[in-house]
């Protein structure tokens, strides 16, 4: 049974973690002051610390050190309603685990404590094995969602069959295509990618097939296309349905009989390819608007592998942040070393209209802009979640005759507004009322009243 230290001067906040600790099969001992919590550290080792940042004697800070001197390998948490960004990095920087902001959520708080017992408990080697199961090629994810996807791959991989991916922009289609071709026969021949949105319809026939020398005018030699430099591999159209219906008719011979013929010659050319398509479209709507060919659209779907948006497997958003943390960080010469979790727990809430590229995008600004080691909450850009939000509120206020329960709503909305505000000043009640424009006590009995 893991043993966890609790340091709060609030005899009130002490009894609550005990409550919330003990409920989850915890052994806490108490400390209700900096000086009382380090003659208790000098005594006994502990699996977990969590300490708050203000006491009147030693700070939040003082207990880290401390516990670190004591026992480097004893992970500490550090808890404050008046984190500042300045304190974050400081803690950060003298090897706290997490710092979190109050009120904070209990539900993400367990599971902070639960990482910070886990990464104590397991070994090295055990964690790189435990890791193994989050990748597959370019891939990340643990999800039930993300775990479905790669058992198909593994099925379909060896086969010759064509394969339809579907899904939203940025969801990583071309990742699960090469993950795909990575799990073939034909892993050592290779991948070739068709961007047909990128390719001007004037040039795409002679791009995919090929010409001879003179077919037309700045042809000054032959020039194989893209389906020779494919031959043996595979060859994946990203995009498929942006496809001029004149081409489609050209790529549907070459699926049927693996032949196909350069610009300006008569002499057909077998080709050995396996073919990976990707769409963000309908294309079984666009088969019945009639956009696209539904003898292509046959051949092409074989198998389909539908890839969820990234808002629906939220459980690997923390997993894909820490994968795009390490990787910028090495690139752009930083060190660090995560998330933290009030800047995660704003990322849980904002719904990434631009999927996991745009989760990637964001980490990269982050760490880019970020001066400390740990990704605060004011490193984060989140271009679209104002607007989102806006489009959220509005539909609030839609009125159906089926009718509404108005104090309800209100509820709903006052809730919102507090939580952002408290948001926004990390904990800081003064700070928020000021932000919505009432007292301090009025903010004290919303909170009480809304159970905040």
């Amino acid at each position: 049974m893991n043993s966890i230290l609790v340091v709060d001067d609030e005899l009130s906040m002490r009894e609550f973690l005990e409550i919330l600790l003990t409920k989850e099969g915890y052994t806490v001992s108490f400390a209700a002051s900096g000086g009382e919590a380090c003659s208790i550290l000098d005594r006994e080792t502990f699996d977990l610390v969590i300490t708050d940042i203000r006491m009147d004697d030693i700070d939040g800070i003082g207990i880290l050190r401390k516990a670190k001197e004591v026992s480097p390998g004893t992970p500490v948490i550090i808890i404050s309603a008046f984190a500042t960004a300045e304190t974050a990095v400081e803690a950060m920087r003298d090897g706290a685990y997490d710092y979190i902001p109050k009120p904070f959520n209990t539900a993400e708080f367990i599971k902070i404590v639960q990482d910070a017992l886990h990464k104590k408990t397991i070994s090295r080697d055990e964690e790189d094995h435990l890791k193994k199961g989050y990748y597959f090629g370019c891939l990340v994810g643990e999800s039930p969602e993300m775990k479905r996807i790669y058992d198909l791959i593994r099925r379909v991989a060896k086969t010759k069959t064509n394969i339809l991916i579907s899904g939203e922009s940025g969801t990583g289609k071309e990742l699960v295509a090469r993950a795909i071709h990575g799990e073939s026969q034909r892993k050592d021949q290779p991948f070739v990618v068709i961007n047909c949105g990128g390719i001007p319809e004037t040039l795409i026939e002679s791009e995919l097939f090929g010409y001879k020398k003179g077919a037309f005018t700045g042809a000054s030699a032959d020039k194989g296309g893209l389906f020779e430099a494919g031959d043996g591999g595979t060859v994946f159209f990203d995009e498929i349905g942006e496809l001029s219906p004149a081409i489609q008719v050209k790529l549907l011979r070459v699926i049927q009989e693996k032949t196909f013929t350069r610009i300006g010659e008569t002499e057909e050319r077998k080709v050995d390819v396996r073919f990976i398509s990707a769409t963000n479209k309908n294309l079984e709507q666009e088969v019945m608007d009639r956009g696209f060919r539904e003898d292509l659209f046959f051949r092409l779907n074989v198998i389909e592998i539908s890839i969820p948006p990234l808002r629906e497997r939220k459980g690997d958003l923390p997993l894909l942040a820490h994968h795009f943390l390490v990787k910028y960080s090495r690139e752009l010469g930083k060190d660090i070393k995560k998330v933290s979790a009030y800047a995660m727990d704003i990322l849980s809430q904002y719904p990434f209209p631009g999927n996991v590229r745009e989760l990637e995008n964001i980490i990269e600004r982050s760490v880019a802009l970020e001066t400390s080691n740990i990704v605060l909450p004011q490193s984060l850009t989140l271009s679209n979640f104002k607007k989102v939000r806006i489009r959220e509120d509005r539909r609030r206020t839609d009125l159906t005759h089926e009718g509404i329960n108005l104090p309800k709503a209100m509820a709903d909305i006052e809730r919102e507004y507090i939580l952002k505000a408290m948001e926004m000043t990390y904990g800081s009640q003064k700070k928020a009322a000021e932000l919505l424009g009432i007292t301090y006590e009025s903010l004290r009995h919303r909170l009480s009243k809304l159970k905040i």
